[in-house]
């Protein structure tokens, strides 16, 4: 019983030292969520917390360490986190890139078709797999509502920075006669490039990171489970108070790890400014 109070004590001076370190450097520690990720909630994060239930019960049990069992369960709700996330990566390179091919599509398309609206509608049928959804889904709208904002609601289902500035170009050119949307569309399409180009190398520059990575969180677990099934008494010095304590500070340190490692893995993305409803600019854009 003083074991578990303990943990809940040192999980307590843990989260109210984190608060206290985000107040003063005025980082948020929660961001408000997306519509992507409010869409995959459900199906992905319930079923990791229950296997992280599961799996926290299972150290729990084949240990008698409450400390290992906490540890356990954290380790499967943020180690595929860290060490996987290779396809939601990769999606987001594929986003990046279809956005910059449609631009390019619109582009080319303007000079066809005999107005901005029918260019768009034009695209739909050819449109890019990973953000032919959003544009289908956007032309449907133009049946019952105006340009300007079917491409606003458009910017929100992409919640992408490249594509709001694609949106806010082409909702200027709907309200007003643009000198030159194609050269505009074209300087756009190239920077969308060269972001998607910008997370390939910074992908191929942290391979070795996360290699090493996997190897020493492998290696870890496998000593650990290894000397828990050779050698049990070697670590009888971690069932007392003290041997927790000790526990819980190790497990404390690979945890601060494994938080530097997704911040360095995490790309800085410039603020959305458009495609947000109630901001100042999104009422500028559409107005």
């Amino acid at each position: 019983m003083s074991t578990l109070v303990f943990a809940a004590l040192a999980a307590g001076v843990a989260l109210g030292l984190l608060l206290i370190v985000a107040g003063l450097t005025g980082r948020q520690i929660i961001d408000a969520p997306s519509d992507y990720v409010r869409r995959v909630t459900v199906s992905s994060v319930l079923p990791r917390a229950a296997l992280a239930f599961v799996a926290g019960l299972v150290a729990l049990a084949a240990t008698g360490w409450l400390v290992g069992g906490i540890m356990a369960a954290i380790a499967v709700l943020v180690l595929p986190g860290i060490l996987g996330g290779k396809a939601a990566r990769q999606r987001a390179i594929d986003r990046t890139e279809a956005i910059a091919s449609w631009t390019e599509m619109i582009r080319d398309s303007i000079v066809a078709a005999s107005g901005l609206e029918e260019a768009i509608v034009a695209t739909a049928p050819v449109a890019p797999a990973p953000i032919a959804p959003e544009v289908r889904m956007m032309v449907r709208r133009l049946d019952h509502q105006r340009l300007p904002e079917a491409l606003v609601a458009f910017g929100q289902d992409l919640d992408h920075p490249s594509g709001d500035l694609v949106v806010a170009a082409l909702v200027i050119a709907s309200r007003m006669e643009a000198a030159d949307l194609s050269g505009l569309l074209s300087r756009l399409a190239e920077a969308t490039r060269g972001e998607a180009r910008m997370r390939i190398r910074v992908e191929v520059g942290r391979t070795r990171v996360r290699t090493a990575t996997k190897v020493i969180v492998g290696v870890v677990i496998a000593a650990v489970v290894f000397l828990a099934i050779a050698n049990r008494s070697y670590l009888t010095v971690y069932d007392s108070v003290g041997g927790q304590i000790m526990l819980a500070i190790v497990g404390g340190i690979f945890a601060l790890g494994g938080w530097l490692l997704s911040r360095m893995a995490e790309i800085e993305l410039p603020e959305r400014f458009t495609a947000r409803a109630g901001d100042p600019v999104h009422a500028e854009v559409t107005t």
